[in-house]
């Protein structure tokens, strides 16, 4: 008997093991009959918004809900539990034949298969408007452009499948497109679905849906990665061809691609800015304005207007979990997490001090010994804080949970988190359930209970779109005073002294912009799966993601616990700029080339 699979799995398919596509089995509605009415044709594109990465399931990457293995990938976290593919990614531990890898090329075509299947059906449904089902047309082409731009993220360039959809059966014999074509496909889709996409949802039932911001803010990431130094003009990418000789990667670098990506922001910022789009801010109960709340709540407050995508169905509870630190004794399971996503002394030492400057500038004020009375942004009183974590700026209290924190829910009381080895939250204490680094990611923490769901998850905001415009000017024009301008406008809303202020000179050249640009994204998307990419697409992966990571000395108490250690050497060489393609899809494509040093 035919039945309705609500995924639709079996029809789009990818085989890990034979060929790209699976054949169909027979229990399933036909064509035909899924898209006769909305109502079977809607669960059919709710699936293809299904590959929207789940970032916040990351101690489970890949599989069906497409989660990164992004935030404890890189120099900005650890994750102490052995199971989590981060950490054999740090290590050099993986190669074609990891789950992982196979799991993003094989889920992300299935959505890019999935999205031409509703395009070329949606005409079919007979009880839509016109206009509806060319909204929800440019929807799944939208979809599709942007899974492309998260393969491409990863792998590099791939494999375009052009715009009718292969039979299920097929065994496609295709060769990778160059960066650059994929780049241009992407970047031309998204501007075609552009123009039937609403502004914003047509209802609260529509929240997450693809908007024009959405795919146009796509259109210029896809447009900043072209113009990155892995992508233009990387001669040590020159063996990455196709069995022609076609390069894949552009050899000669092209200033003009920094020129078009920055056009594609301002285009973006001119449209959408302050119209849809806004920096969020919040005030206090005195009614001031207040950073700390503003750089907190800008993932907790639903829907609110710097969010250009969010993800609703998402893993909220367990990432909370990795956040919530262990608490032993503690009178609740709701304050009683593992604290298992552990915050490197690395990403620690990156946040500014209340006064802007980095923690290495003599100006600074950095002290590295003893304790001082200080009370945090979210304490009640001042407690007796170790002077590294005193007077930092309001987003190292939003990041970070350090020894002697006071934890965010407070309906059970006072809790305050000690992160020494026989500290309520320590090695000793916890178990299997500890910081690897003597610190714990606080980021997108919610106030109240861990084990908790029905939040969404941001993946793109305003913030991020400002620091890309920023870095593209300053790669294309210099003397722009917009570098600056939109630099400044994070820092804002940070509560931290802008850039040319009396008592901090703006940056004097286009590499100290560079450096102060890298330095704040680094800061304001912290654990907001960029950093990964970022080093990637800036080709210093290899100074980053190589060598010690540091934390604290989780294994001692109070005050050697307090010495910075050595948590893990990691590995990064050249090959992991770009994941490998999946070893089974090379072999059974004998057009398709594999990326170099795998």
């Amino acid at each position: 008997m035919k039945k309705l699979l609500y995924t639709l799995l079996a029809l789009i398919s990818f085989s890990a093991c034979s060929k790209y596509l699976d054949q169909v089995p027979d229990d399933r509605l036909t064509i035909e009959e899924t898209f006769r009415t909305w109502g079977t044709a809607q669960k059919f594109l709710a699936d293809v918004y299904r590959r929207v990465p789940d970032e916040f399931g990351q101690r489970n990457p890949g599989g069906d809900n497409c989660a990164g293995l992004w935030t404890g990938g890189c120099d900005e976290a650890d994750y102490v539990w052995s199971f989590v593919r981060s950490n054999d990614v740090n290590i050099g531990n993986w190669d074609a034949n990891s789950g992982v890898v196979g799991d993003y090329w094989r889920n992300y075509y299935r959505g890019i298969r999935a999205a031409s299947v509703f395009m070329e059906n949606a005409g079919k449904i007979t009880d839509l408007s016109e206009q509806l089902i060319t909204q929800y047309k440019a929807e799944a082409r939208a979809l599709r452009a942007m899974y492309y731009f998260y393969l491409m993220r990863i792998y590099g360039p791939v494999v375009l499948l052009g715009e009718t959809t292969p039979a299920v059966d097929a065994n496609l014999q295709l060769p990778r497109s160059s960066f650059d074509e994929c780049v241009d496909y992407v970047v031309s889709e998204l501007e075609t679905a552009a123009k039937d996409l609403p502004v914003l949802p047509r209802n609260d039932q529509e929240n997450g849906h693809i908007t024009k911001g959405i795919a146009m803010a796509f259109r210029a990431n896809a447009l900043m990665y072209a113009a990155s130094p892995l992508y233009n003009g990387n001669t040590e990418l020159a063996t990455l061809a196709n069995k022609d000789g076609k390069h894949l990667i552009s050899q000669t670098y092209d200033a003009g691609k920094w020129q078009r990506a920055a056009e594609a922001y301002r285009a973006f910022l001119a449209e959408f800015v302050p119209g849809t789009y806004d920096l969020f801010k919040k005030n206090n109960a005195s009614g001031n304005f207040d950073p700390y709340l503003s750089c907190r709540d800008v993932l907790l407050a639903d829907w609110n207007r710097e969010v250009i995508l969010a993800r609703t169905g998402n893993s909220l509870g367990p990432r909370q979990y990795e956040l919530c630190p262990y608490h032993n004794g503690a009178s609740s399971r709701d304050v009683r997490g593992s604290g298992g996503l552990g915050a490197t002394q690395n990403m620690v030492d990156a946040f500014f001090m209340a006064n802007g400057r980095s923690i290495n500038d003599p100006l600074s004020g950095y002290v590295n010994t003893g304790y001082s009375d200080f009370q945090t942004p979210y304490d009640n009183q001042p407690r007796n804080i170790y002077n590294q974590w005193v007077n930092r700026e309001p987003r190292f209290y939003v990041n970070i949970t350090f020894d002697g924190s006071r934890w965010l829910n407070t309906s059970f009381g006072d809790i305050i988190t000690r992160l020494y080895n026989t500290g309520n939250s320590g090695k000793q204490t916890g178990g299997g359930d500890y910081s690897t680094t003597g610190y714990i990611v606080r980021k997108a923490m919610g106030l109240g209970r861990w084990d908790t769901d029905g939040r969404t998850l941001v993946l793109l905001r305003l913030a991020e779109v400002y620091l890309s415009y920023a870095e593209c000017i300053n790669e294309a024009d210099p003397s722009n005073p917009d570098a600056l301008r939109y630099l400044n406008l994070i820092r804002e809303r940070a509560g931290i002294p802008l850039y040319g202020s009396e008592n901090l000179p703006a940056p004097a050249s286009q590499d100290e912009m560079r450096e102060a640009i890298r330095k704040e994204r680094r800061v304001e998307l912290a654990f907001e799966n960029n950093r990964f990419f970022d080093v990637r697409r800036w080709k210093i992966a290899e100074q980053t993601e190589s060598g010690p990571v540091y934390g604290l000395n989780i294994g001692a108490n109070l005050p050697d616990f307090l010495k910075v250690v050595t948590v893990e050497t990691r590995v990064f060489n050249k090959r992991h700029y770009f994941f490998p393609l999946p070893s089974n899809d090379v072999n059974n494509d004998r057009e398709l080339v594999q990326n170099p040093g795998w």
